[in-house]
Formats: C-alpha cells, sequence, structure tokens
C-alpha cells in the first residue's frame, strides 16, 4: 500500500482520538475522577489532572468529530462512540502507571504520554475491524512528533505547564 494513503488512512482514523485527548487541557477542571482517593500502595489513583468534566467533554468532543467522519467516510457509529472513549480510557491508563513509578501529574513520561492515547483507541476500535495492522503501525509513528508539537504550541499559548 502507498505510504501516502496509509498516513491519510491513520489520520483519518485517529483524528477523533486526538481531538478528545486535547479536549481536557481546555475543558478540564472540578471534580478529580479518582475523588482524591488513594490506591492499595498509598499513591493516587490517578492524580489530580484527571476529572470528570475533562473526561466527559474530551468524549463529547471526539464523540461529535467521529460522527462527522461516520458520515463522510462511511465509518460505523460506533467508530464515533469507542475510538475517543478508548482513547480516554488508554490516557487514565497510563496515569495510573505514572502514579505507580512516583511520577507527577504532568511529569514526563517518554513516549508513554505520546501514545498512551492512541494504543487506548486502536484497542477500542479492534471490534470494528476498521483499520489494518500497518495503519495502526503508522498511527503509532505519526503520534509522537505531532502530539509533542501540538503541545509545545499549547505550552507558548499558555493551555499547559509543560511544553510535553
Amino acid at each position: 500500500m502507498d505510504i501516502a494513503l496509509l498516513v491519510i488512512q491513520a489520520l483519518k482514523f485517529i483524528f477523533p482520538a486526538y481531538c478528545a485527548n486535547a479536549t481536557p487541557v481546555l475543558a478540564g477542571g472540578g471534580t478529580k475522577i479518582d475523588f482524591g482517593k488513594n490506591f492499595i500502595d498509598g499513591k493516587r489513583l490517578f492524580g489530580n489532572n484527571k476529572t470528570f468534566r475533562g473526561f466527559f467533554f474530551g468524549w463529547i468532543v471526539g464523540l461529535s468529530i467521529g460522527l462527522v467522519e461516520c458520515y463522510f467516510f462511511s465509518f460505523p457509529i460506533l467508530f464515533a462512540v469507542f475510538t475517543p472513549f478508548g482513547a480516554l480510557l488508554g490516557d487514565l491508563a497510563a496515569a495510573f502507571f505514572k502514579r505507580r513509578l512516583n511520577i507527577a501529574p504532568g511529569g514526563l513520561f517518554p513516549i508513554i504520554d505520546q501514545i498512551d492515547f492512541v494504543i487506548g483507541a486502536i484497542v477500542f476500535s479492534i471490534p470494528l475491524y476498521l483499520i489494518s495492522w500497518e495503519v495502526a503501525v503508522v498511527t503509532l509513528l505519526l503520534t509522537p512528533p505531532i502530539h509533542l508539537f501540538t503541545n509545545f504550541c499549547a505550552y507558548k499559548l499558555k493551555l499547559k505547564k509543560h511544553p510535553w
């Protein structure tokens, strides 16, 4: 398959997840998903940066973008539901592991910080048979530089405390 076509397919697939992952930076805050509670190891479950409002608005924005893609690209409706939801759960899973490794909320966890949400989106889309393994690999390769660039822009715009 042509590499340009793979890149286009990868970006079409992952765009709702990108939007879902970015939205909490703008719409987060409020009640923490872990309610400030600690896990059995005595460390916070997810940390202060993971909130219900951020998760909900992230999912709604990702869902909305996904529905537009469903219309234009004939994706099944469940694509719009599962892909952003999986992305947000992938991000939560990474936050959980970061707390176990004593990495503070917002702290750097190279590579995982850039692909956690992509892995979640891919895993949740598997039952839909939407992407090939080649598209999944291209998505995983494209995302780190895109993620770093967008986070740097958000940092420069004073939307984030760290450029990663």
